[in-house]
């Protein structure tokens, strides 16, 4: 039995779920998303929450209940909240800005690293070190968030590079 699955996804106001077939829809204050989901589930909508109920015993049905009902969780908090991830910049002369949808990155190569935003997620630069991306797609955030990660790792003698707000780096030793 699936823990998660059986808690129904609530719909807060000014939010409303549209089911046709094996799609939802589910519109918000920042935006509109949608989710097909297998034939393994159904899904019902009713007194202003979604639930989800697997068609069967087999193991992929109980699979798919429970990540169904996380899937429709993360569409209601993108279009209410939305996602964000910060990243922060360390090392000497590392640095960001943005210009119009275009993150301009200084981070010690020979030339700065232009990265252009995609459409739907917003990324700002409010100091220097910092980066924010926020959007109403979570994979999305999370996959523009490690692209840009991805230019300049934390290494693990000075520390220096891109990292995730919070994140630990683990440092090591020189040589002596």
């Amino acid at each position: 039995m699936s823990r998660i699955g059986k808690k129904s996804v609530g719909l807060p106001d000014g939010v409303t779920a549209l089911v046709s077939g094996q799609s939802i829809e589910v519109k918000g204050p920042k935006g509109t998303r949608s989710f097909k989901a297998t034939d393994d589930v159904t899904l019902s909508v009713e007194e202003g929450s979604v639930s989800v109920v697997p068609r069967g015993k087999s193991k992929r049905a109980r699979q798919q209940w429970g990540m169904s009902r996380t899937r429709i969780q993360n569409l209601v908090t993108g279009v209410t909240a939305g996602f964000k991830k910060e990243l922060e910049i360390q090392g000497v002369g590392y640095r960001a800005q943005i210009q119009g949808n275009v993150l301009k990155l200084n981070l010690g190569y020979s030339h700065d690293v232009d990265f252009i935003v995609p459409e739907g997620v917003t990324v700002t630069a409010p100091k220097l070190t910092q980066i924010i991306v926020e959007g109403i797609d979570e994979q999305q955030v999370g996959q523009v968030a490690a692209n840009i990660r991805e230019w300049r790792k934390p290494e693990p003698y000075k520390g220096k590079g891109i990292r995730y707000a919070g994140e630990y780096v683990f440092r090591k030793e020189g040589k002596r």
